[in-house]
């Protein structure tokens, strides 16, 4: 099955302008934002994750959520924890599927990682060191024509640059997890640093297409953005 489309949640675009109860509105403090914000770059928290699509391609295989695409990848992330893989908030891209994410807000490269690609992987058996890992490459663009990829070269773990080895415990319907922290919104986070960007708007998602059984097909659940600087 494949497919293009372009894709925008309405009311998305005017990343800054949220009420101050938010906390996380432009000019809020460090501290009135919370771990998984920035004082110098807080944006509206829908800013925070991707609100549209520019193109998408899915592959052959597992086609779970695709009945809500696109919907189902906007927003925050709906983990199940460390060992069972939420099948009820993820798009399933196919073998060698792929999708292309736009921001309202842009992804800057500061200390740490910029940005948490969420898929639905988790430990077998509560066994850390047996992860039920669906692989997917991630590639960063500024201007959604020439696109940089993070290396993911491995077909075991650890699986490096990859995307889609770490189980998601946020959850905004289930805990108060903060889905923007990298140290404990689970996902898997990206430095721009890495590929040598200083910053990005689009994120691309592909599946590994040489990885089948186990290690495929990609389950996308959510981005979100760690650095974020506003329009």
């Amino acid at each position: 099955m494949t497919g293009k489309t372009s894709q925008r949640v309405s009311g998305r675009s005017a990343a800054c302008a949220w009420p101050a109860l938010l906390l996380v509105a432009c000019g809020a403090t460090a501290e009135e934002q919370g771990s998984g914000a920035l004082a110098d770059a807080g944006c509206g928290p829908q800013a925070r994750y991707a609100s549209s699509v520019s193109d998408y391609a899915f592959g052959l295989g597992q086609d779970v959520g695709r009945d809500r695409f696109p919907e189902l990848v906007f927003g925050p992330p709906k983990g199940a924890g460390c060992c069972q893989g939420s099948t009820t908030d993820v798009v399933s891209l196919g073998n060698g599927g792929s999708v292309t994410l736009g921001f309202d807000a842009a992804i800057v490269d500061l200390a740490g990682p910029d940005f948490i690609v969420f898929e639905n992987a988790f430990w077998v058996n509560g066994d850390s060191t047996q992860v039920f890992a669906e692989l997917a490459t991630v590639s960063v663009s500024a201007d959604g024509a020439e696109f940089v990829e993070f290396p993911c070269t491995a077909v075991a773990p650890p699986y490096g640059s990859c995307a889609g080895w770490h189980p998601v415990y946020a959850n905004p319907d289930g805990n108060d997890i903060d889905p923007l922290d990298p140290g404990t919104a689970g996902g898997d986070a990206f430095d721009l640093a890495e590929v040598g960007l200083s910053t990005a708007r689009f994120v691309r998602i592909v599946d590994r297409v040489d990885l089948t059984g186990t290690n495929g097909v990609f389950d996308l659940d959510a981005v979100g953005i760690v650095h974020a600087a506003c329009p």
